[in-house]
């Protein structure tokens, strides 16, 4: 859930960058090595390239290696580097693709002239970005909005100051122009420390956590296991905290949790990692939510068929309150939980 953009340095992507195999990581695949090699140039792996991205550019002939005082492109990603291979990876720069309207039906909750909320139904992925080029909120945005959107937030993701996961429901707030843009990119940099910002997320947890009441204090960064995933650590990565509250427990001992879950920092897949962190991870969860298979069995037969239906995790951002960036308004909003979560939670009560 990274809500505002990282001021640390990333890997700049339409450069070349040269690396020499040490003694060290002789016999590694090529691909794990380019990774992992590339993860080290930027704080926490930020930025980094996916292992999947290597072996494309791989098969697309930008890797290549110094032999004999020749230059030739290396195009099989299992070749195991030797200690002293000198590999270039050449990363093109990306190619610039404005949004197009697309006609997407929004679900509006309020809109003036400088912003709009709007919430966002699981599966509806926030901006283009690779894997999901179009039919997102922003493309929905253009088509609704028109000229208006800001383009403050860059071409690809227009007036998008925070971000839900794709399979995560729930209360996005986006400008319409540039002024309301920082004036709520503001607001999301301090994370609510300023008294000005207030968000709040429902999940329905395995388990019940202990105290009733807490908060999860844990640096999150790019696991070193799975490039795509982020992991706590107890050491290096970025500063986040979760602070948590049981609503509601069912069966005895408790089998699943309501828990609602307010946000101190903003940082990607943040409840997600904290939960599973502390032994309680969000159920339906396919990333952080290990297999499931035997607290699934502990559910009642509806259940277990509403868990397989809902086929995501049980995230629902249900409350999002700012300061208005223009008016100095408070706005408040709250959302239900949409049907798949709301009929998954009332059969858990026959528990």
């Amino acid at each position: 859930m990274k809500e505002s953009p990282s001021a640390e340095p990333t890997l700049d992507e339409g450069e070349s960058h040269a690396l020499t195999v040490p003694p060290e990581a002789g016999g590694i695949r090529l691909d794990k090595y380019l990774t992992d090699a590339l993860a080290g140039k930027t704080p926490e792996g930020e930025g980094t390239l996916s292992r999947a991205r290597l072996q494309a550019l791989i098969a697309e002939r930008r890797v290549t290696m110094e032999t004999g005082g020749k230059t030739r492109p290396v195009v099989d990603a299992s070749y195991k580097v030797k200690p002293g291979d000198a590999f270039t990876v050449n990363v093109p720069a990306p190619v610039p693709a404005k949004p197009q309207a697309q006609s997407i039906p929004l679900d509006i909750v309020y809109e003036d002239k400088e912003l709009i909320v709007v919430m966002k139904p699981a599966g509806l992925v926030v901006h283009p970005a690779a894997g999901s080029p179009d039919m997102t909120l922003v493309n929905a945005l253009i088509a609704h909005c028109g000229e208006s959107l800001s383009g403050i937030g860059g071409e690809k993701r227009p007036g998008i100051v925070h971000r839900l996961d794709k399979d995560t429901s729930g209360l996005i707030v986006v400008a319409k122009t540039d002024r309301a843009h920082q004036g709520l990119a503001a607001q999301f940099a301090a994370h609510g420390r300023d008294g000005k910002l207030t968000r709040a997320y429902w999940a329905l947890v395995w388990g019940e956590p202990k105290p009733r009441r807490g908060i999860i204090e844990a640096n999150i960064a790019r696991s070193t296991h799975n490039r795509s995933k982020m992991a706590a650590v107890k050491t290096a990565g970025r500063e986040a905290i979760t602070h948590y509250t049981v609503l509601e427990s069912f069966g005895e001992p408790p089998i699943v949790s309501l828990v609602e879950c307010r946000l101190e920092t903003g940082r990607t897949h943040q409840i997600r990692v904290h939960m599973t962190s502390i032994g309680h991870p969000v159920l339906g969860d396919p990333t952080y939510g290990g297999s499931q298979k035997t607290r699934k069995a502990k559910l009642p037969p509806e259940a277990q068929a509403l868990l397989e239906r809902l086929n995501r995790q049980a995230l629902h951002a249900h409350h999002l309150g700012f300061e208005h960036p223009v008016t100095k308004k408070r706005l408040d909003f709250d959302a239900p939980l949409p049907a798949d979560m709301a009929d998954l939670l009332t059969s858990l009560e026959e528990l």
